[in-house]
């Protein structure tokens, strides 16, 4: 049974301003400001930009330092506080203790932050500290090599973990670990991330997994932050809920006897809404009111055309105005447009399109002609490859199947046994797949009520030269066609979503 130890009461309370352009028809007063400083960023995360790409603003485009100083100190007019930095990853910004220096001593400031994914936050850790900066924050998602490599694109862990330690040494308590927690990716490591808060001040944010334009959101990928306490009660025993301020983001809680704490940051589950008091401004200068709308305004454009300080806070104040009571949901939010992650400078810390010559792309000879590759030089090891899919029936379909009364038959039977001989004929329906002596197919279905869906899993195992990814994502696909086509009859609104590797394991990649 959860022991949840209340020490507080959660009374709202509000910080005053100096001005009501930045509260809005709710009451809600603006004391937060998040900067986006640059688009770009050295790593890749998947949850936080597209696979194809983002198209980068002109330099010319950004926001200059002073444009930046000059909105700052309009915004602590109206009563901002707190700054926080963010990306893309401000370390990329080479100014970035100027930025920081000048923004701390703009009036009626008193906090500033950053948000970074810490792979060359040690290199320059002193300098912004002798700037002024006071929070820290860095994201983190994985504790393990291979797995950070995946998430990232890139390497990097072992930077990340010095500058967390290095950080805490510095005095940045607590220091805010950010972690976007993914099911079937690293919703494993949540029990080793409370782990790090036994012995450190560190405050580990576990974030639910929010849909952003391009990062390829799916409910199948969501764990509720309910669900993540209760994994980590399962490992760590009864848990103690802290004291939230009004207006904080986190649900707060602690280990007995643990040096650091943790929380959740429940945008999707369970909104904050209600209190929100944070305003964005992006890298080319535009203003969003809410993370998950759409609406921006320019203040690049209108400080540009020479606007004065009057024009500007009216401006910013009728954005302010606009703000809804609260976001659209997580299911609407994922069918709406929207910048991604990377563009607007959100919890988090671009994705460039590489170009390759035909000589670079192994299925393409030096005359530019398709080629199979020849991998008798590889060596044989063990291979193995999972999949997913997901078909959503509707509910009456899904009832159907759940019930296994459907006029054509065991749907989920039929389709396991096409989606296994799917991936032996993988070499017959994908050009240039070698043949494989495949060991093992396996195919499992995962009913969900919530969105009266099923998921489709693969699993594929082999010994030998090249891996069985493609066997692993043609089963899934045929799987979830056969499920189709048994139900269409009853209805044709249905759709086969997200069809992705979940992992390959063996060869030289792993």
């Amino acid at each position: 049974m959860r022991a949840l130890l209340r020490l507080a009461s959660f009374a709202p309370r509000r910080q005053a301003s100096s001005s009501r352009f930045l509260v809005d028809k709710f009451d809600r007063h603006h004391t937060y400001l998040r900067i986006s400083l640059t688009e770009r960023c050295n790593l890749r995360c998947q949850y936080c930009m597209p696979l194809e790409g983002v198209q980068l603003s002109k330099p010319s485009h950004l926001l200059t330092t002073p444009e930046i100083v000059k909105l700052v100190q309009l915004f602590a007019q109206g009563g901002i506080s707190k700054i926080r930095l963010t990306g893309g990853e401000p370390l990329l910004r080479k100014d970035l203790p100027e930025i920081v220096g000048h923004l701390k001593g703009i009036s009626g400031i008193r906090t500033i932050g950053m948000t970074t994914n810490g792979v060359t936050l040690h290199r320059t850790l002193s300098s912004l500290q002798e700037a002024g900066l006071d929070k820290l924050n860095i994201s983190l998602d994985t504790l393990e090599e291979r797995k950070f490599e995946f998430i990232a694109r890139r390497k990097g862990l072992r930077h990340v973990l010095r500058s967390i330690d290095e950080a805490v040494q510095a005095g940045f308590t607590p220091l805010k670990i950010n972690c976007v927690v993914m099911k079937g990716l690293n919703d494993d490591e949540i029990s080793s991330f409370v782990a790090l808060t036994k012995d450190k001040p560190i405050d580990v944010r576990f974030i639910e997994y929010m849909p952003f334009d391009g990062n390829r959101w799916n409910f199948s990928k969501f764990v509720a932050y309910k669900d993540m306490l209760s994994a980590i009660e399962a490992s760590h025993g009864d848990v103690v809920r802290l004291e939230n301020d009004y207006n904080d983001t986190a649900k707060s809680y602690k280990v007995p006897g643990y040096t650091g704490h943790f929380g959740f940051i429940t945008s999707m589950s369970e909104h904050f809404c209600g209190s929100c008091n944070r305003l964005r401004l992006s890298a080319e200068g535009s203003l969003k009111v809410c993370l998950f709308g759409a609406s921006e305004v320019s203040l690049r454009d209108a400080l540009r055309s020479g606007a004065d300080d009057a024009e500007l806070m009216s401006l910013i104040g009728m954005a302010v105005k606009k703000k809804k009571a609260a976001h659209a949901g997580m299911f609407n939010i994922s069918k709406s447009k929207n910048k991604p992650m990377i563009l607007i400078g959100g919890l988090f810390s671009n994705l460039s399109i590489r170009l390759f010559s035909s000589s670079q792309l192994s299925h393409l000879d030096s005359q530019g002609k398709a080629r199979m590759v020849d991998t008798s030089e590889k060596e044989i090891t063990q291979r193995e490859a999972s999949a997913r899919a997901v078909v959503h029936l509707g509910k009456s379909i899904y009832d159907a199947v759940k019930e296994n009364n459907v006029k054509k038959g065991d749907v989920l039977s039929v389709a396991r046994i096409a989606g296994i001989s799917a991936a032996k004929a993988t070499p017959s329906l994908i050009p240039l797949c070698h043949t494989l002596g495949l060991s093992y197919v396996g195919i499992e279905f995962h009913l969900r009520e919530v969105d009266h869906s099923v998921e489709v899993v693969s699993v594929v195992r082999c010994a030998d030269r090249t891996g069985v990814e493609m066997e692993a994502l043609t089963a899934v696909a045929v799987a979830s066609l056969t499920v189709y086509d048994m139900c269409k009859a009853m209805s044709k609104d249905m759709e086969i979503r997200e069809i992705r590797l979940l992992y390959k394991k063996g060869g030289k990649s792993n």
